[in-house]
């Protein structure tokens, strides 16, 4: 994204404040307009002739840019992960408190591990209580591995449905 006086086309496609179009102009009426308004004319693309220019409100233009490769970072880089522990015996309310929890993070788009620490025979028990989540976040995410289970417990990795 190209901003006021290092576009170096001679002629622009202007865009508005409000979206409006305002025709094809010269670059220096269309910078002439953005000084009398005081804002920023950016260039969206040099692919097209004439290119197409807007006017944005000062700083938006660097806001919007820094949105856009936070947001492709985001995409692109690794997922991050919380981790959530539960008890095999957990009581409804609890349960229920968790479970917001996790919708949270993943709506947020971060994966959650989720880990059940069991004691001797509980393991079958901490293995139903993650199946049992695993069904209620069915619509918010799914898990990336399956359900490990070991002589301390259970844990599962479940990430976000879509990525934002």
């Amino acid at each position: 994204m190209i901003a006021n006086e290092r576009i170096k086309a001679s002629e622009v496609r202007l865009t508005g404040l409000d979206g409006e179009d305002l025709g094809v102009m010269t670059r220096d009426d269309a910078l002439a307009l953005a000084k009398k308004h005081k804002v920023d004319l950016v260039c969206e693309s040099l692919m097209s002739s004439p290119p197409p220019c807007r006017l944005i409100g000062r700083g938006a233009a660097k806001q919007d840019m820094n949105a856009r490769k936070q947001a492709e970072k985001r995409k692109d880089g690794p997922l991050k992960a919380k981790e959530i522990r539960l008890a095999p015996h957990i009581e409804e309310h609890d349960y229920e408190t968790k479970l917001r929890q996790l919708e949270k993070l993943l709506d947020g788009g971060l994966a959650v591990d989720l880990t059940v620490r069991a004691q001797g025979k509980e393991s079958q028990q901490a293995k139903a209580l993650l199946e049992r989540l695993l069904a209620d976040l069915k619509g918010r995410g799914s898990r990336e591995t399956g359900i490990q289970t070991s002589g301390k417990g259970a844990a599962v990795r479940v990430v976000p449905a879509r990525r934002p």
